[in-house]
């Protein structure tokens, strides 16, 4: 953990942003410096609030870290998010400090301007002088740890910040990073890389379990395809987290330059967080060879399924089966258990806690996601097949019913993105009076390929080869871009809306 890592290699690299740098002793002490001015400067009390609203930095991993050393619940603002909605998150959680960076300060300034117990902090040479002048405390491994609160993306609706169970104590909370880093095979190994935002979970905190581990960690402070090749080789990378969609760019690029990777040291490649089509993944182990780790979970209940790549090549289209402490299966419409191979919403029992989490101030939407103690759901809908290999379909917000049947955008997404034409895609009901809904299909195109009636029949025509009839959208939007979240995951009520607008129902 950070406390022995400070110790035995306190003058290695911990910490590595490309214009800032930390080592395990520099991290250390900082974190412990922030940690003694939350709970003694400021005054906070354990089970506070703090947000970050910030680029990928080193100071993100610090603060994150002395938050939780402080008893504070701190979360990660997305920066994507427009003005109101970052006021609403900050409002919602109970924030009293917003530590910016300078790109950001000026939001952060607006939205805590009528919020007079809400102080705004920068990042850089202000929160330096800060750290430089707290005489801190020693560090009291029983105190009680914070946590991160972060926020669903809200891809279909508001977002609700999502409170998973913390350790009861600081010195649990800095062992379990590790244990965790552990259960997903993040021993540390090598250096870690950070390629997608850091207010998103998965990169976060992966990098944090890594780091917990011995794994120092380098961050890109914005996702460029070329540049990531480049730094994984030229840092010899061990492990990193990738989205679909980044997978998908990279095998776009030209074939000389993915000809001239080469990356010996890169053994786990996680991904997760959005489908990814069976054909891309195949030409990435192709390309790669099989140091691919696919995981199913989400920011409410962790890492639930890992299968990595020879099991996947066995049993493609999975996303793996249940982690040691996990059982999961398929439920009915009438809350009954399914058999397996049955398509149902899935559910996740936990051995170890009754209530691993809960949304922040919703008492309502978290009794929802509970079927009985210790047994929740994210609103994925799929089967487990009779050797327990979990296969998604799709999220149930995201479902079209049409002439009563069930039909997974996913599925139809992942056929349409191997057009050749096509640059991504998303796919969603719309009102049909005689169907109650259809399939529309927003499509960005590549470079090079231009919007045509013509082009429309093909790319329908491509997806009648492999889909039923019934799942073949009835008609395209294209896009010049879609919505996408920087995790990967498509802003669908963005597209749907202007649809469904004025409608009492929509679905």
């Amino acid at each position: 953990m950070l406390l022995d890592l400070a110790r035995d290699r306190a003058s290695e690299l911990a910490v590595d942003d490309g214009t800032r740098t930390r080592t395990f002793g520099e991290l250390l002490d900082r974190c412990h410096r922030f940690a003694s001015f939350l709970r003694n400067d400021a005054g906070f009390e354990p089970g506070g609030h703090i947000s970050l609203l910030m680029g990928n930095r080193v100071e993100g991993i610090e603060l994150l870290i002395g938050a939780v050393l402080a008893g504070q619940w701190v979360t990660p603002i997305n920066w994507h998010l427009v003005e109101e909605e970052i006021d609403y998150v900050v409002g919602d959680s109970g924030s009293r400090l917003i530590v910016s960076d300078d790109r950001h300060a000026g939001i952060a300034d607006r939205v805590t301007a009528n919020r007079p117990g809400v102080r705004v902090l920068r990042a850089g040479d202000e929160l330096d002088r800060l750290l430089d002048a707290v005489n801190p405390r020693p560090l009291d491994l029983e105190a009680p740890a914070g946590g991160n609160m972060i926020y669903t993306s809200g891809t279909t609706g508001r977002p609700k910040g999502v409170k998973r169970v913390a350790p009861p104590t600081v010195g649990a909370a800095l062992v379990q990073h590790g244990k965790l880093g552990a259960n997903i095979r993040l021993d540390g190994a090598g250096p870690h890389l950070i390629t997608g935002p850091m207010y998103h979970a998965a990169p976060l905190m992966f990098a944090l379990y890594d780091n917990a581990n011995g794994a120092p960690i380098l961050i890109m402070p914005r996702w460029d395809e070329s540049e990531a090749l480049e730094i994984l080789m030229r840092r010899e990378v061990a492990h990193v987290h990738f989205v679909p969609t980044m997978f998908v760019r990279l095998l776009r690029l030209a074939d000389e330059e993915r000809a001239a990777f080469s990356a010996p040291k890169l053994v786990k490649v996680l991904h997760g967080a959005a489908p990814i089509s069976p054909a891309v993944k195949r030409r990435m182990i192709d390309w790669w060879g099989p140091v691919l780790i696919e995981y199913w979970g989400g920011t409410e209940g962790g890492v639930n399924t890992l299968i990595d790549s020879v099991d996947w090549l066995e049993h493609p289209g999975t996303v793996g089966r249940a982690l040691p402490a996990f059982e999961i299966f398929s439920v009915g419409e009438k809350g009954e258990r399914l058999p397996s191979g049955e398509i149902g919403d899935l559910y996740c029992r936990s051995s170890l806690l009754d209530r691993p989490f809960e949304y922040h101030g919703d008492e309502v939407k978290t009794d929802a996601a509970y079927l009985e103690p210790g047994v929740f759901t994210i609103g994925d809908v799929g089967f487990v097949d009779d050797a327990g290999y979990v296969h998604l379909a799709d999220r149930r917000s995201n479902m079209i019913i049409s002439g009563g049947v069930n039909i997974y955008p996913a599925e139809i997404e992942q056929v349409i993105q191997e057009h050749p034409a096509v640059e991504d895609v998303g796919v969603f009901g719309i009102p049909d009076e005689e169907w109650g809904e259809s399939v529309k299909a927003a499509i960005a195109l590549r470079a090079g390929f231009e919007a045509s009636s013509e082009l429309e029949k093909q790319i329908l025509g491509f997806a009648r080869e492999s889909l039923a009839g019934y799942k073949v959208p009835r008609s395209v939007d294209f896009e010049s871009e879609l919505p996408r979240h920087p995790s990967g995951k498509l802003y669908i009520r963005k597209l749907r809306d202007r649809y469904w607008a004025g409608r009492e129902a929509n679905i």
